[in-house]
């Protein structure tokens, strides 16, 4: 699974419009993401991703989806384990300069709110910091 932009590429003015106003999300391979479906969480071994994400908000300071975040139980191990859903509402925030590409405003921090169960040794509410 990959991290996949959901919006096509926009025509050269929108983009140029969206770029300053509208943060994007960054995913493990630095691309810049606008309502992703899909996202990786676990970069290096992939063992918890978003998937299904509907977007209800998008803006400068926040963005709010629902979906699912799927999570390997590695059980025994995390090659054997298990990959187990569970409907979380992830909510992104601090609109900040990207580093890499000052042109766009990037999130930087997500916050995942289990809705029903979560993952064992995971809180009802996570937060994690974005990659810049």
């Amino acid at each position: 699974m990959t991290t996949a932009s959901a919006s096509p590429p926009a025509p050269a003015a929108t983009h140029a419009k969206s770029e300053t106003t509208r943060p994007v999300l960054i995913d493990c391979f630095f691309h810049r993401n606008v309502r992703p479906a899909d996202f990786i969480l676990a970069c290096g071994d992939g063992n918890s991703r978003l998937s299904g994400l509907h977007w209800t908000e998008w803006g400068p300071d926040a963005a709010k989806a629902v979906g699912v975040n799927w999570v390997n139980d590695c059980t025994p191990y995390c090659a054997a384990g298990t990959f187990h859903s569970y409907p979380v509402v992830v909510r992104l925030t601090g609109g900040k300069q990207w580093t890499r590409h000052p042109s766009f405003a990037r999130y930087t921090q997500m916050t995942l709110t289990y809705t029903d169960t979560r993952p064992d040794a995971f809180k009802q509410v996570m937060t994690y910091p974005l990659w810049d």
